[in-house]
């Protein structure tokens, strides 16, 4: 008998140790969208949940069973056709926060115990036609680091969007906040506005930055916002986002440095093998793949996911961070292994230059970029594994997609050193920006790499001023990686003469402006 019962109970202490080391649960069709599983509602075959390294497909009854252990966040990897329910302030509920003990003892709040694991950790969708033509919004750095800062995104940003229609979902690339944990639940309370469901990012500044090790770095965001590594569908476009800060920076253990690691890449590898090869894979996350400027980035993380992505022929990143706007093409010079280059669209931010400049009437910041980008947002246009890009300026037509800038008398007759810039804020060497004076002949403008005049009188005006301008001086200016220059002519008529500007983005959109001079 004595034996018996130490059986039964090697038994059950085998049985329990199990329950701590699996996962497991159902996907299924949540009819009610309450987010329980009842008798009556079925599973879903074949849908992808992640422990954010395994990923396992749902079988013919909707079961999945993954590895877990007590510090784990299991996920669901939406798929086409479905929609994940969100919360009350429209954050989709895609994921069970798994952490037995809690978050470690940091300065900003992270994670609440949460004991046992579940016997049955499931997740719900809700069947929809998803049109393989949709819009995502796309913001890159909020960054407040005071509630005044918040209120400048909140009425220079998201009032523009509030209740936006005919936008399936929206995304912030990082840098939520800037340096303060205790900001992500006033940010969220200011994006509920937009109305749509709305993923986020982590970026450097939304890290804990008392964290020793990189996997304990984002436990304040995991506590607001769940994984910092996920991924889903839509139409025929996979999302995969990422943090891509790596702190402390394994090099020194100071600062941070960009790159993934080995479990993120093993993440990424494992997810695309359920990903159909024609899908439109779009890679998010906060630091660019290369920057201008620095070691920024980790090039044999670069190279790694390259190789993940080799045969995938329709590709897209998306990073914030810099503070400027670019289109970054990856070919094989840069480790790229397909024909056609890698393209990575730099967004500009919707705190721009971190809220700088001038006051504007409402006295939000007008806070033009280094790169003499104005701050702003964008809308990516997808239609099945092809996308379009737009940028808005905020506070702006959005058809206001450059900025011109002409001097305003020449002398008539001499040469002049003097030229006609055009800043066309989606622009790259690869596109064309022609003019014309006086209904003349259209010529092509010259790409250059050199600081925007407009923007740089904007901020030496500021030095020179004999008055206090109202606001914080902006930063000094830098290269601009879409600008362009053309010639004066002077062996005209004395007066004023008007110029035309025609430019045509990457996508074959083309966009006109004005301006004028007056010789003399």
């Amino acid at each position: 008998m004595k034996k018996s019962i130490i059986v039964v109970c090697s038994l059950l202490f085998f049985i329990s140790a199990q329950a701590q080391t699996t996962v497991q649960g159902y996907v299924f069709e949540d009819k009610n969208q309450n987010g329980k599983k009842e008798q009556n509602e079925k599973g879903i075959a074949n849908v992808a949940v992640t422990n954010g390294l395994e990923v396992a497909l749902s079988n013919a009854a909707g079961k999945y069973e993954l590895p877990c252990s007590d510090d784990v966040i299991i996920s669901l990897i939406k798929p086409s056709n479905y929609k994940i329910r969100v919360d009350e302030n429209n954050l989709p509920q895609f994921f069970y926060n798994h952490k037995r003990n809690g978050s470690p003892k940091l300065k900003f709040k992270g994670v609440d115990p949460t004991g046992t694991l579940p016997k049955s950790v499931d997740f719900g969708l809700i069947p929809q036609q998803e049109d393989e033509k949709f819009t995502s919004l796309i913001f890159g750095d909020p960054q407040p680091y005071t509630l005044a800062e918040l209120d400048f995104f909140a009425k220079g940003i998201v009032a523009e969007v509030e209740g936006i229609t005919n936008v399936q979902f929206g995304l912030s690339l990082g840098d939520l906040v800037g340096n303060d944990p205790n900001l992500f639940s006033p940010y969220i309370k200011v994006l509920k506005k937009a109305g749509i469901p709305w993923y986020n990012i982590l970026g450097n500044h939304d890290i804990n930055f008392d964290a020793t090790t990189d996997e304990m770095a984002d436990e304040s965001f995991e506590a607001h916002f769940g994984p910092a590594n996920y991924a889903f569908n839509y139409g025929k476009v996979h999302f995969i986002a990422l943090d891509n800060v790596l702190y402390p920076d394994p090099r020194n253990q100071k600062g941070y440095w960009g790159g993934f690691t080995e479990n993120q890449l093993q993440f990424i590898a494992n997810d695309l093998k359920y990903v159909p090869k024609d899908y439109l894979i779009v890679m998010a996350f906060h630091i660019p793949l290369s920057e201008t400027e620095g070691d920024s980035f980790r090039d044999s993380d670069r190279d790694s996911v390259f190789e993940l992505l080799k045969d995938f022929p329709n590709t897209l990143s998306l990073s914030a961070h810099t503070h400027i706007q670019r289109q970054d093409f990856f070919g094989k010079k840069e480790g790229w292994l397909q024909e056609k280059p890698h393209h990575e669209y730099n967004v500009g931010t919707t705190s721009g230059d971190w809220y700088t400049g001038k006051l504007n009437q409402e006295g939000i910041p007008v806070s033009t970029m280094r790169d003499g980008t104005p701050k702003g947002y964008a809308f990516i246009h997808f239609n099945g594994n092809q996308y379009s890009i737009e940028y808005k300026v905020a506070g702006q037509p959005k058809t206001h997609q450059m900025e011109v800038f002409v001097p305003k008398v020449v002398e008539k007759g001499r040469p002049t050193k003097s030229g006609i810039y055009v800043n066309f804020f989606m622009g790259s060497k690869n596109d064309s920006v022609k003019y014309r004076v006086d209904q003349g002949e259209w010529k092509e403008m010259d790409y250059l790499e050199e600081i925007d005049p407009t923007y740089a009188i904007e901020v030496f005006k500021r030095d020179v001023s004999e008055e206090l301008i109202p606001g914080r001086r902006s930063s000094d200016p830098i290269k601009s990686k879409h600008l362009w220059r053309g010639s004066i002519p002077t062996k005209l008529e004395t007066g004023t003469h008007t110029v035309e500007i025609k430019a045509t983005d990457m996508f074959g959109n083309t966009f006109t402006e004005t301006g004028s001079y007056r010789l003399e």
